[in-house]
């Protein structure tokens, strides 16, 4: 029964069921009342079948919006912003602008005289990108507008007069440390923080341009960075890294990851969670990302463990799904696995045992989606080729 006195467990909050016995689930605790509950629980119904009719109305990209498209592209390059018609249904381009107009509006007021003295842009190889936050370089760098930066090496430099020099004297074309993963032209290289002990805080430095909540620039030496990178002829250029502890006590396997700006969107940061997840596998070891994450890096998790577990589930053919096994197979950390379960409302507790739920319609648009991706990036795991490091001979000294 519910423990608010007067209230006879009728009704639901959400209006979805006939009783509740909790008072966050209580119509009369909120101040109304169980059949308020059940319309304003059919109107939303209503409201999410009129938003879905509207983007099923998706226009037809024919060849005539295409080579408009071209012809702006050709015309206007990156100055002005590509054309979308044709691209996604008039309510999503409509949602797009509103965001757009709120954002602007938002950074209009936030925009302040602090801000105006930091890294603004950052030329690193063939792409000029601009930064999203401060980072603690030395102060003759750290008040440039535009920082420049050595792409094998990341050494950074005041002009392009100095990059241009340093680039033609740079032996390195790849990240120091041990190829441990090829697969056709992407390698990940491990750099002990201890033995590159530059290079990894030059790393860090890049990577506060674009994590908000990353503290650690300089004590590298407790930590192992795994460092993606896109190859070709003139090569190896980095695409985006991840460190982990070398003795972590928490079985952390990620400390901090990031793809940087020009490469996401891509796949790339899939695939470095991804292969942390295998490393931890071959350590037989069960991992978790260290927290807090940054915004960018929780809603990449949070796609990646639903695929990962919507694959695992949709294969099973069993009656009952133990989470420790999942987590056993998947080196999931059951609470992250518990936790993307119960967003996607798989997970209910009914007469004294969780049961996981195989709803149609998540389903349904899981393998939707899974049949757009025909060229999806991923890992090969036959590519590997690693020792985890407890299991390693250490050569004499």
């Amino acid at each position: 029964r519910c423990p608010l006195p007067g209230c006879d467990s009728k009704g639901h909050l959400s209006g979805r069921h006939e009783s509740h016995r909790t008072l966050t689930s209580c119509p009369l605790y909120h101040n109304t009342t169980a059949d308020e509950c059940k319309v304003q629980n059919e109107e939303q119904k209503s409201r999410l079948d009129k938003v879905r009719s509207l983007r099923r109305k998706q226009p037809e990209l024919t060849e005539e919006i295409k080579e408009t498209h071209r012809n702006h592209k050709q015309k206007h390059g990156a100055s002005r912003e590509p054309l979308m018609n044709g691209l996604a249904s008039e309510y999503d381009l409509e949602l797009f602008r509103e965001a757009q107009a709120k954002a602007s509006e938002r950074l209009h007021y936030q925009k302040s005289d602090l801000q105006e003295y930091r890294i603004k842009k950052l030329e690193i190889g063939r792409w000029e990108v601009e930064t999203w936050y401060s980072s603690p370089y030395p102060d003759e760098y750290a008040r440039l507008s535009k920082l420049y930066l050595c792409e094998f090496c990341l050494k950074y430099m005041r002009t392009s007069t100095i990059l241009r020099r340093h680039m033609a004297k740079c032996v390195w074309r790849h990240p120091p440390g041990d190829e441990i993963y090829r697969k056709n032209n992407i390698s990940v290289f491990e750099v002990d923080g201890k033995k590159n002990k530059v290079y990894c805080q030059n790393l860090c430095l890049l990577a506060k341009l674009f994590l908000d909540h990353k503290t650690l620039y300089f004590d590298v030496e407790p930590f192992l960075f795994y460092v993606m990178t896109e190859n070709e002829s003139s090569g190896c250029h980095i695409v985006g890294y991840f460190s982990k502890e070398k003795n972590s006590f928490l079985n952390y396997n990620v400390s901090c990851i990031l793809t940087l700006p020009q490469y996401m969107r891509q796949g790339f940061g899939k695939m470095l969670i991804d292969f942390s997840y295998l490393l931890s596998q071959s350590e037989q070891k069960i991992g978790s990302p260290e927290r807090p994450l940054s915004d960018l890096g929780l809603i990449t998790y949070r796609s990646y463990w639903k695929d990962v577990l919507l694959g695992y589930i949709h294969k099973y053919t069993g009656n009952e799904l133990c989470i420790k096994d999942v987590s056993q197979e998947t080196a999931i950390n059951a609470n992250d696995i518990v936790s993307t379960l119960q967003a996607l409302g798989m997970l209910k507790y009914w007469k004294g045992k969780h049961l996981v739920l195989r709803r149609k319609e998540v389903f349904d648009d899981y393998l939707e989606r899974k049949a757009k991706k025909t060229t999806e990036r991923g890992i090969d795991q036959s590519c590997l080729k690693w020792t985890p490091p407890g299991k390693r001979i250490q050569s004499p000294s």
